[in-house]
C-alpha cells in the first residue's frame, strides 16, 4: 500500500514561509503618504516660487532705492568741470576754461567706484538674508541695481549745478569761472552696480551657499544606507 499523499499548503502559507524577513534595525523604504513626502522635500528645497517672487519684488524696489544716495555722494565727490562765459558778437559762448583737464573723466570714474561698492554691498547684504539664492533674487539684484544706478545719475544732475549754462553765464557775468553740470559721458557705468553685484553674490552663493545633501543608496534588502 501506497502512504496517502500530503496536501500542499494552502496558498498564503507558501507566500509567508518563501518571503525575506524584514532588514533589521526596521530600517525599509520611506513610509508615509505623498503629500507627507512632498511636505518634507519642500522644507529641504526652500520656499516656494510665490514667496521667491515677492522677495525678489521687495529686493528690487529697496536696491533701486538706494540710487538716490548713490546720486547724492556722485553729486558730492565728483570734481567740478570749469567753464567760463564771454560774449562774442553779442552772443554768449560758453567753453572750458581748462580744455586739457581730466575733470569730466573723474565726474564718470567717480560714479563707476561708488557703484561698484554699491554693488559690492548690496550683494552682501542680499546673501546675508537669503543664503539659499535662486534664479528671482539673482534678477532682482541686477534689475535694481541697474533701475538704482538710472535713479542716481538722474538725482545727480538735478543736484548739481544748472543744466542752463548759457543763462548761467549771464547771471555770473562774463569772463567768471563756474561749474558745468554733472554728465555722465560713460552711459556703461550705469551697468557697474548691476554687473558687480552679480558677480559678488555669484562668488558668495558658490563659497558659502547650503550645499545639497547627497543622495543615500540602497542595500540589497532595500533599506537606506549612505
Amino acid at each position: 500500500m501506497t502512504a496517502p499523499l500530503t496536501p500542499p499548503p494552502p496558498p498564503h502559507e507558501q507566500s509567508a514561509h518563501s518571503a525575506w524577513p524584514p532588514p533589521p534595525g526596521g530600517s525599509g523604504h520611506l513610509v508615509g503618504t505623498p503629500d507627507q513626502v512632498s511636505h518634507g522635500t519642500e522644507d529641504q528645497d526652500g520656499p516656494g516660487m510665490k514667496t521667491e517672487v515677492r522677495e525678489a519684488a521687495v529686493i528690487t524696489v529697496v536696491v533701486a532705492l538706494c540710487g538716490v544716495l548713490l546720486g547724492v555722494l556722485w553729486c558730492w565727490l565728483a570734481p567740478r568741470v570749469p567753464v567760463v562765459g564771454e560774449v562774442v558778437e553779442d552772443t554768449w559762448v560758453v567753453y572750458l576754461k581748462d580744455s586739457e583737464g581730466e575733470q569730466s573723466v573723474g565726474v564718470d570714474g567717480t560714479f563707476t567706484l561708488l557703484a561698484a561698492a554699491f554693488g559690492v554691498v548690496s550683494a552682501f547684504v542680499v546673501f546675508l538674508l537669503r543664503r539659499r539664492g535662486g534664479v528671482p533674487l539673482v534678477v532682482a539684484l541686477g534689475l535694481g541695481g541697474l533701475l538704482g544706478s538710472l535713479l542716481a545719475w538722474r538725482v545727480g544732475v538735478w543736484l548739481g549745478p544748472a543744466q542752463d549754462v548759457v543763462a548761467h553765464a549771464r547771471e555770473v557775468g562774463k569772463g567768471v569761472t563756474f561749474s558745468a553740470p554733472l554728465r555722465l559721458s560713460a552711459k556703461g557705468a550705469l551697468l557697474t552696480w548691476s554687473l558687480v553685484g552679480l558677480l559678488v553674490h555669484l562668488g558668495l552663493t558658490a563659497l558659502f551657499g547650503p550645499r545639497d545633501p547627497e543622495p543615500l543608496g540602497h542595500g540589497p534588502y532595500g533599506e537606506a544606507r549612505p
